[in-house]
């Protein structure tokens, strides 16, 4: 039955361009009901072919969400590989997805049960995200297919990340009650016009060229030329040759040479130009617009908490670097994820999947500052990052 459903997810939000909580809802509830703390070998496989390294995202059934054991095994091959390899190609075996997030419900359970090492996830998650930010040699990333959370965090920090036109980006942790993170608060910031302010608030769902656009991707190619690409990646004698050969591909692209639809509108730097959540709030509503409206009313089903933690991050996000701001994140979730409104989140949408979380405080203009600054309190066993 799993399965079935994770085929009509993963095939409706192929279908659709609108946006949808509900969608996003779906994706979230997909990745986090049929992830488990067990991985086997073949969950990701790593193969060196020639002087390359390439990982592979091997669990198609799960839109090969990330487990702690999956995590273990890629910062282990891409610490070998960092003085053998010309460079790393990270892909995906299924279609539908690179990576549409992590273990989070296991998380919770972990919390649930009193579990002291719950923030064992993230803590090697986010090591292996900095590697990737740091690593001495580059890293290509097919990010064909739905590409969330998680699946941001293994490929937004290399060098090169290659999108299709069946590409789905978004970040979409407010609907739960979590934060934007995996480094969000280093990358959003540093997105032009206000765009990383409106994914934080929003999830919206960015597909295709507009990752492009919006410098998410550095690179575009078509999806029946993806295996042609991986061929000629793989046929490369060394890394010299890869920015030409990704470039070649972005330009021979047939999206590049027609009209298609964007789902970046004209006015999101101004609309979202405003520091606070309540300040983007009051501009949609004073711009009255049926999508500034939308908008309005897409942010406000998110956690209000959620939002006010994922606003301060941003704004400091600005004057750190890579490690500052995975430091941070972690520090945040320290209490987030035990007693912020990431367990109601998770049982609404997740669990019980009544789509009515309880969130405590319910209202925006409830939620004090003093409790925003009992979040960014350092851990008590502060994440390490060498």
């Amino acid at each position: 039955m799993c399965n079935k459903y994770a085929l009509f997810v993963a095939n409706h939000m192929l279908r659709t361009r609108s946006i949808r909580i509900g969608v996003l809802a779906a994706g979230i509830q997909l990745v986090k009901k049929m992830t488990t703390s067990s991985a086997t070998s073949s969950d990701v496989l790593f193969e060196t072919v020639g002087n390359k390294g390439v990982i592979t995202l091997n669990r198609p059934k799960a839109l090969n969400a990330v487990t702690l054991p999956m995590i273990k095994e890629i910062t282990s091959h891409l610490q070998a590989w960092k003085s053998t390899a010309a460079f790393v190609l990270m892909r995906s075996s299924s279609e539908k997805a690179f990576c549409a997030g992590g273990d989070v419900v296991d998380v919770m359970q972990k919390v649930t049960r009193g579990e002291n090492d719950w923030s064992d996830f993230f803590r090697l998650e986010y090591a292996m995200n900095h590697l990737i930010g740091t690593y001495p040699i580059p890293q290509v990333a097919l990010i064909h297919g739905i590409t969330m959370g998680g699946g941001v965090g293994l490929s937004i920090h290399g060098k090169y990340r290659v999108a299709t036109e069946k590409t789905i980006f978004a970040m979409p942790e407010t609907l739960i009650g979590m934060i934007p993170d995996v480094g969000a608060t280093y990358f959003l910031p540093r997105l032009k016009g206000n765009l990383g302010r409106f994914l934080a608030f929003t999830g919206h769902r960015l597909t295709g060229y507009d990752l492009l656009r919006a410098g998410i991707a550095t690179h575009f190619c078509d999806s029946d030329k993806i295996k042609d690409l991986q061929n000629d990646l793989l046929a490369l004698k060394d890394a010299t040759g890869l920015e030409k050969l990704l470039q070649n591909y972005t330009e021979s692209s047939a999206m590049k040479s027609t009209e298609h639809e964007s789902s970046l509108n004209s006015n999101i730097e101004a609309l979202f130009r405003e520091d606070s959540v309540e300040g983007v709030i009051s501009t949609l509503e004073s711009d009255g617009s049926k999508w500034a409206l939308e908008h309005r009313d897409t942010i406000r089903k998110m956690s209000p908490t959620a939002l006010k933690l994922s606003a301060r991050l941003f704004n400091e996000g600005k004057n750190l670097n890579l490690k500052e701001a995975l430091i941070l994140e972690f520090d945040v979730l320290q209490k987030a994820v035990p007693d912020g409104d990431c367990r109601e989140g998770i049982r609404a949408r997740l669990i019980d999947k009544d789509n009515k979380p309880k969130w405590n405080p319910s209202r925006l203009e409830d939620v004090e500052d003093s409790y925003i600054d009992s979040f960014f309190v350092k851990a008590e066993r502060p994440l390490e990052i060498h």
